[in-house]
């Protein structure tokens, strides 16, 4: 794998402008997220390579917090320096957190969102047949050789058993890429040791408060330091601690803010925003939003120097390998999983195949299967009145 060792330097404001704009469009969760910025940056623009995307995505799969996001930090620090991955990632962030605390204003002083079970139950076997569709592009991009689909095997099955992902396997697979593609005389890849940076983070974060929005912003920050993966795989992690552990939310709201971080664009994670203003208002939203994805940016930043410099590094790329082979195994394990959520009836499965079959038939944008697919769901409801959806 050869990877270009210079970027063109970019402007903080295209970056920013890209960026506001996919957060505001970019619909179907992060592998959805992620297969748009690939299309569009490498394809498109030619702001990176192939290689370079492959990297990204490989090794922001490999730390903790939402992947689409990391992503688009790692993009914007490769196009714009530091202070371009700030600018960058917090105008991806920045529709998500308006529209979702919206939407928790309208859940707090209006009452209920009657609507988003049905739009739920129409919008999320379309987000299925979104994440099949990009990680089938993704895998087109990555994917070479035997040994990376058995890694990714692997890595589906153990996802699927334990029903959660397993930090571990991104380090296993990286160092089977390192003894497979590398070299077992060389050191262990730098960007290998950047992923125990997440339990420091997590040392370093406050360990008490007595105010409700420091334990907001404290168990946000772990949950975004010690959570690998994509967005759908944290929800677990936030179920005990907000309806267990603390008890802030029940199960019905907490099944609300899943439902509204998956229909609002950006990355599932913005659940926390949602969270936070029902918990305590818009103050909350906000730690709740710095807590989850402060961590991200940390991990990235310092991250990405040490990929910079030791990129061709042979023992790096092994470990790049085998990294988002275990990547593309474990999201495809995720879609399983949410799948047993998503699909529970005849329609949801015609909605899943028709849009699998529209993404893979013609160039039809993420938004517009998204809208349509919520009016058949608000359609639909109604008459149907499936019991099992926000239940299973």
């Amino acid at each position: 794998m050869t990877t270009s060792t210079t970027i063109p330097q970019g402007h903080l404001g295209e970056l920013v402008r890209y960026f506001l704009r996919l957060g505001f469009l970019g619909f179907g969760g992060p592998v959805a997220l992620v297969g748009q910025m690939e299309r569009e940056l490498v394809d498109e623009r030619k702001w990176l390579t192939k290689e370079q995307m492959r990297e990204a995505i490989a090794i922001c799969q490999s730390l903790p917090g939402p992947l689409a996001i990391q992503v688009g930090i790692y993009i914007s620090y490769l196009r714009g320096g530091f202070w371009g991955a700030w600018a960058g990632g917090w105008a991806f962030i920045l529709p998500n957190f308006v529209i979702v605390a919206a939407l928790g204003a309208l859940y707090v002083y209006l009452g209920d969102l009657q609507p988003v079970t049905a739009i739920f139950y129409g919008v999320s076997p379309a987000v299925i047949a979104l994440i099949l569709h990009s990680c089938y592009r993704l895998a087109k991009l990555g994917m070479e050789d035997w040994l990376q689909w058995a890694i990714a095997a692997v890595c589906l099955a153990v996802t699927v058993i334990l029903q959660a992902e397993v930090a571990v396997l991104f380090i296993g697979a990286g160092i089977v890429g390192i003894l497979y593609y590398g070299s077992l005389f060389k050191r262990a890849p730098p960007v290998a040791l950047s992923v125990t940076v997440a339990p420091i983070l997590a040392q370093l974060a406050p360990t008490a408060s007595s105010s409700i929005l420091g334990k907001l912003l404290l168990f946000f920050l772990k949950a975004g330091s010690l959570t690998f993966g994509s967005g759908l795989v944290i929800v677990p992690f936030l179920e005990q601690g907000l309806v267990q552990q603390f008890g802030w939310l029940d199960q019905r709201q907490f099944l609300i803010a899943v439902a509204i971080g998956m229909i609002s664009p950006g990355p599932v994670v913005i659940t926390a925003t949602f969270v936070g203003y029902l918990v305590a208002g818009f103050w909350g939203s906000v730690v709740s939003t710095i807590g989850i994805f402060l961590p991200s940016f940390l991990l990235v930043l310092i991250a990405a120097p040490l990929l910079a410099r030791h990129r061709g590094n042979p023992n790096v790329q092994g470990f790049v390998k085998g990294a988002y082979a275990a990547a593309i195994g474990t999201i495809l394990g995720a879609c399983i999983l949410l799948g047993r959520i998503a699909i529970g009836d005849w329609l949801t499965a015609l909605i899943g195949i028709a849009s699998l079959t529209v993404l893979f038939r013609w160039k039809v944008s993420n938004p517009l299967l998204i809208a349509a697919t919520a009016v058949v769901g608000l359609i639909a409801f109604p008459i149907l009145q499936p019991t099992w959806v926000m239940v299973h």
